[in-house]
Protein backbone atom coordinates (compact mmCIF):
# COMPACT_ATOMS: atom_id res chain seq x y z
CA UNK A 1 0.00 0.00 0.00
CA UNK A 2 2.70 2.46 0.89
CA UNK A 3 5.14 0.81 -1.45
CA UNK A 4 5.22 4.19 -3.75
CA UNK A 5 4.32 6.21 -0.52
CA UNK A 6 7.34 9.36 -0.98
CA UNK A 7 8.44 10.53 2.90
CA UNK A 8 10.85 13.02 1.09
CA UNK A 9 8.30 15.52 -0.06
CA UNK A 10 7.24 16.01 3.49
CA UNK A 11 10.60 16.16 4.44
CA UNK A 12 11.79 18.83 2.10
CA UNK A 13 8.17 20.72 2.73
CA UNK A 14 8.71 21.00 6.66
CA UNK A 15 10.16 23.82 7.09
CA UNK A 16 7.43 25.74 4.67
CA UNK A 17 4.73 23.76 6.42
CA UNK A 18 5.28 24.78 9.94
CA UNK A 19 7.22 27.94 9.11
CA UNK A 20 4.61 29.73 7.08
CA UNK A 21 1.33 27.69 7.30
CA UNK A 22 1.33 26.30 10.94
CA UNK A 23 2.39 30.26 12.21
CA UNK A 24 -0.19 31.63 10.67
CA UNK A 25 -2.90 28.71 11.88
CA UNK A 26 -1.58 29.44 15.40
CA UNK A 27 -1.80 33.55 15.15
CA UNK A 28 -5.16 33.27 13.19
CA UNK A 29 -6.39 30.91 16.51
CA UNK A 30 -4.86 32.57 19.03
CA UNK A 31 -6.18 36.27 18.32
CA UNK A 32 -9.49 35.01 16.80
CA UNK A 33 -9.62 32.80 20.72
CA UNK A 34 -8.34 36.19 22.69
CA UNK A 35 -10.75 38.56 20.59
CA UNK A 36 -13.86 36.39 20.37
CA UNK A 37 -13.68 35.63 24.28
CA UNK A 38 -13.84 39.56 25.16
CA UNK A 39 -16.64 40.54 22.80
CA UNK A 40 -18.03 36.78 24.13
CA UNK A 41 -18.07 37.93 27.70
CA UNK A 42 -19.91 41.65 26.53
CA UNK A 43 -22.39 39.88 24.76
CA UNK A 44 -22.99 37.56 27.63
CA UNK A 45 -23.73 40.69 30.01
CA UNK A 46 -26.05 42.30 27.15
CA UNK A 47 -28.30 38.58 27.00
CA UNK A 48 -28.27 39.03 31.09
CA UNK A 49 -29.05 42.86 31.38
CA UNK A 50 -32.33 43.77 32.94
CA UNK A 51 -32.20 45.88 29.71
CA UNK A 52 -34.90 43.71 27.42
CA UNK A 53 -33.54 45.78 24.39
CA UNK A 54 -29.62 44.77 24.80
CA UNK A 55 -30.54 41.47 25.24
CA UNK A 56 -32.37 41.29 21.97
CA UNK A 57 -29.88 42.82 20.43
CA UNK A 58 -27.03 40.39 21.22
CA UNK A 59 -29.70 37.14 21.61
CA UNK A 60 -30.29 38.10 17.79
CA UNK A 61 -26.85 38.29 16.86
CA UNK A 62 -25.64 34.88 18.47
CA UNK A 63 -28.89 33.23 17.01
CA UNK A 64 -27.70 34.44 13.15
CA UNK A 65 -24.34 33.86 13.72
CA UNK A 66 -24.89 30.04 14.92
CA UNK A 67 -27.54 29.19 12.24
CA UNK A 68 -25.06 30.38 9.54
CA UNK A 69 -22.48 28.13 7.90
CA UNK A 70 -18.95 29.18 9.12
CA UNK A 71 -17.93 29.05 5.61
CA UNK A 72 -20.69 31.28 4.43
CA UNK A 73 -19.54 33.64 6.93
CA UNK A 74 -16.22 33.97 5.93
CA UNK A 75 -17.14 34.72 2.33
CA UNK A 76 -19.59 37.30 3.70
CA UNK A 77 -17.01 38.73 5.29
CA UNK A 78 -13.90 38.57 2.64
CA UNK A 79 -16.44 40.87 -0.16
CA UNK A 80 -18.66 42.76 2.58
CA UNK A 81 -15.85 44.18 4.98
CA UNK A 82 -13.97 46.09 2.30
CA UNK A 83 -17.30 48.22 1.80
CA UNK A 84 -18.31 48.14 5.16
CA UNK A 85 -15.30 49.57 5.83
CA UNK A 86 -15.26 52.30 3.07
CA UNK A 87 -19.05 52.96 4.18
CA UNK A 88 -17.82 54.20 8.24
CA UNK A 89 -15.26 56.27 6.75
CA UNK A 90 -16.83 57.69 3.73
CA UNK A 91 -14.28 56.31 1.34
CA UNK A 92 -15.72 55.98 -2.39
CA UNK A 93 -13.84 52.81 -3.23
CA UNK A 94 -13.73 49.71 -1.18
CA UNK A 95 -10.88 49.66 1.58
CA UNK A 96 -8.11 46.95 1.09
CA UNK A 97 -8.80 44.50 4.19
CA UNK A 98 -6.86 41.75 2.92
CA UNK A 99 -7.30 38.15 3.44
CA UNK A 100 -5.71 38.10 6.83
CA UNK A 101 -7.65 40.77 8.70
CA UNK A 102 -10.54 39.52 7.22
CA UNK A 103 -10.82 35.83 8.24
CA UNK A 104 -9.92 37.66 11.91
CA UNK A 105 -12.95 39.57 11.84
CA UNK A 106 -14.60 36.45 10.92
CA UNK A 107 -13.91 34.28 13.50
CA UNK A 108 -13.65 36.55 15.88
CA UNK A 109 -17.40 37.80 15.07
CA UNK A 110 -18.44 34.38 14.85
CA UNK A 111 -17.08 32.51 17.63
CA UNK A 112 -18.35 35.65 19.68
CA UNK A 113 -21.30 33.97 19.51
CA UNK A 114 -20.57 30.68 20.38
CA UNK A 115 -18.33 32.35 23.44
CA UNK A 116 -21.18 34.57 24.46
CA UNK A 117 -23.28 31.24 25.54
CA UNK A 118 -20.32 29.61 27.24
CA UNK A 119 -19.53 32.71 28.98
CA UNK A 120 -23.20 33.14 29.87
CA UNK A 121 -23.19 29.75 31.21
CA UNK A 122 -20.55 30.22 33.66
CA UNK A 123 -21.96 33.47 34.95
CA UNK A 124 -25.26 32.00 35.76
CA UNK A 125 -23.26 29.29 37.38
CA UNK A 126 -22.02 31.58 40.15
CA UNK A 127 -24.35 31.42 43.21
CA UNK A 128 -27.08 34.75 43.47
CA UNK A 129 -26.13 34.57 47.08
CA UNK A 130 -22.61 36.24 45.89
CA UNK A 131 -23.84 38.82 43.61
CA UNK A 132 -26.07 40.25 46.59
CA UNK A 133 -23.14 40.04 48.56
CA UNK A 134 -21.40 42.27 45.71
CA UNK A 135 -24.19 44.56 46.31
CA UNK A 136 -24.30 44.71 50.19
CA UNK A 137 -20.47 45.56 50.05
CA UNK A 138 -21.62 48.51 48.02
CA UNK A 139 -19.85 47.62 44.66
CA UNK A 140 -21.86 48.75 41.94
CA UNK A 141 -22.58 46.63 38.45
CA UNK A 142 -19.62 46.46 37.01
CA UNK A 143 -17.46 46.18 39.87
CA UNK A 144 -19.65 42.76 40.63
CA UNK A 145 -19.06 41.85 37.84
CA UNK A 146 -15.42 42.37 37.74
CA UNK A 147 -14.27 41.50 40.83
CA UNK A 148 -16.70 38.37 41.84
CA UNK A 149 -18.55 37.30 38.84
CA UNK A 150 -16.21 36.71 36.25
CA UNK A 151 -13.07 35.13 37.63
CA UNK A 152 -14.95 32.66 38.80
CA UNK A 153 -17.01 32.17 35.68
CA UNK A 154 -14.28 31.98 34.11
CA UNK A 155 -12.34 29.43 36.38
CA UNK A 156 -15.27 27.19 35.63
CA UNK A 157 -15.47 27.67 32.03
CA UNK A 158 -11.98 27.35 31.35
CA UNK A 159 -11.80 23.58 30.03
CA UNK A 160 -15.20 24.83 28.04
CA UNK A 161 -13.53 27.92 26.55
CA UNK A 162 -10.27 25.02 25.72
CA UNK A 163 -12.36 22.37 23.99
CA UNK A 164 -13.76 25.17 21.26
CA UNK A 165 -10.27 27.19 21.13
CA UNK A 166 -9.46 23.02 19.38
CA UNK A 167 -12.65 23.75 17.49
CA UNK A 168 -11.55 26.94 16.21
CA UNK A 169 -8.21 25.83 15.45
CA UNK A 170 -9.97 22.84 13.61
CA UNK A 171 -12.32 25.29 11.63
CA UNK A 172 -9.42 27.82 10.20
CA UNK A 173 -8.54 25.10 7.79
CA UNK A 174 -11.19 27.06 5.95
CA UNK A 175 -9.71 29.90 5.26
CA UNK A 176 -7.82 28.26 1.89
CA UNK A 177 -10.69 28.74 0.38
CA UNK A 178 -9.29 32.50 0.58
CA UNK A 179 -6.01 31.41 -0.48
CA UNK A 180 -4.11 31.70 2.22
CA UNK A 181 -1.22 29.84 3.28
CA UNK A 182 -2.10 28.13 6.73
CA UNK A 183 -1.14 24.85 7.96
CA UNK A 184 -3.67 23.14 5.08
CA UNK A 185 -3.31 25.63 2.50
CA UNK A 186 0.48 25.05 2.52
CA UNK A 187 0.05 21.26 2.24
CA UNK A 188 -2.21 21.14 -0.36
CA UNK A 189 0.05 23.64 -1.97
CA UNK A 190 2.70 21.39 -1.97
CA UNK A 191 0.17 18.51 -2.81
CA UNK A 192 -0.60 19.89 -6.10
CA UNK A 193 2.87 21.31 -7.18
CA UNK A 194 4.72 18.07 -6.15
CA UNK A 195 1.55 15.90 -7.32
CA UNK A 196 1.56 14.15 -3.77
CA UNK A 197 -1.46 14.45 -2.80
CA UNK A 198 -2.26 11.29 -0.51
CA UNK A 199 1.34 12.50 1.04
CA UNK A 200 0.38 15.90 2.22
CA UNK A 201 -3.18 15.40 3.22
CA UNK A 202 -2.19 12.45 5.32
CA UNK A 203 0.61 14.08 7.10
CA UNK A 204 -1.69 17.13 7.16
CA UNK A 205 -4.49 15.19 8.94
CA UNK A 206 -1.59 13.39 11.36
CA UNK A 207 -0.78 16.63 12.43
CA UNK A 208 -4.11 18.26 13.30
CA UNK A 209 -4.78 14.83 15.38
CA UNK A 210 -1.77 14.96 17.10
CA UNK A 211 -2.33 18.43 18.16
CA UNK A 212 -5.96 18.33 18.97
CA UNK A 213 -5.75 15.02 20.98
CA UNK A 214 -2.76 16.36 22.98
CA UNK A 215 -5.21 19.52 23.81
CA UNK A 216 -8.15 17.61 25.01
CA UNK A 217 -6.00 15.83 27.03
CA UNK A 218 -4.82 18.70 28.66
CA UNK A 219 -8.62 19.99 28.99
CA UNK A 220 -9.22 17.00 30.82
CA UNK A 221 -6.53 17.28 33.22
CA UNK A 222 -7.70 21.11 33.87
CA UNK A 223 -11.42 20.02 33.90
CA UNK A 224 -10.21 17.06 37.06
CA UNK A 225 -8.26 20.11 38.83
CA UNK A 226 -11.17 22.72 38.66
CA UNK A 227 -13.71 19.71 39.83
CA UNK A 228 -11.57 19.12 42.81
CA UNK A 229 -11.25 22.73 43.31
CA UNK A 230 -14.94 23.63 43.59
Amino acid sequence: MFSDFDFDVIRRSLPYLFRDGMTFTLTLTALATLMGVALGTLLAMMRLSRFGWLSAIAGGYVNLMRSLPLLLVIFWFYFLVPYIGAWIIGSPTPIQVGPFWSSLITFTMFEAAFFCEIMRAGIQSISRGQVAAGYALGLNYWQMMGSVVLPQAFRNMIPILLTQTIVLFQDTSLVYVLSITDFLGAASKVAQRDGRLVEMYLFAALVYFVICFAASRLVRVLQRRVAIVR
